[in-house]
């Protein structure tokens, strides 16, 4: 019966969340992603996409069709075809009115990308974090609004 409460608890505690998208070309960081993100939120819709391209494509169909949009983003800066940085600037000049929670994910260590990160996170109505890979955990301020750099 304790092992009862204490799930209940946990599935009460736990972030409600409409979508995710991923967007990253590693398969191995997606499946950790997803793995993760079972033990603080539930959400039913996580999409998952190689590159930004295929991402824009998917919102832009979510966004036609009055589907949801993704409340929380896991954005990739390394992908082919169209990177994090192209991705976000075609994004910010969607027509979407909520704010919508973008973690940039990187393994990069060059400061260029973080001052990207951070012009970005300047000059966009949406919640831009900063996580380095690889990912060892996923927390509520992945989830919450947060502007800082991890």
């Amino acid at each position: 019966m304790k092992w009862a409460k204490a799930l209940l608890s946990t599935y009460i505690l736990m972030k409600k969340i409409n979508s995710i998208y991923i967007i990253d070309d590693d398969h191995i960081t997606v499946f950790g992603i997803k793995k993760m993100l079972k033990t603080i939120a539930i959400c039913n819709d996580i999409k998952d996409f190689e590159n930004g391209k295929l991402a824009l494509e998917g919102l832009r169909k979510a966004i036609k069709n009055g589907m949801p949009i993704p409340e929380v983003i896991f954005l990739d800066i390394n992908m082919p075809i169209m990177d994090g940085w192209e991705f976000l600037e075609e994004f910010v000049n969607l027509d979407i009115k909520e704010k919508i929670i973008i973690n940039v994910i990187t393994s990069s260590i060059d400061p260029k990308d973080y001052q990207k990160w951070n012009d970005f996170r300047l000059k966009c109505l949406h919640y831009l974090n900063f996580k380095n890979k690889p990912i060892y955990k996923i927390d509520d301020k992945d989830l919450n609004r947060m502007n800082l750099a991890s």
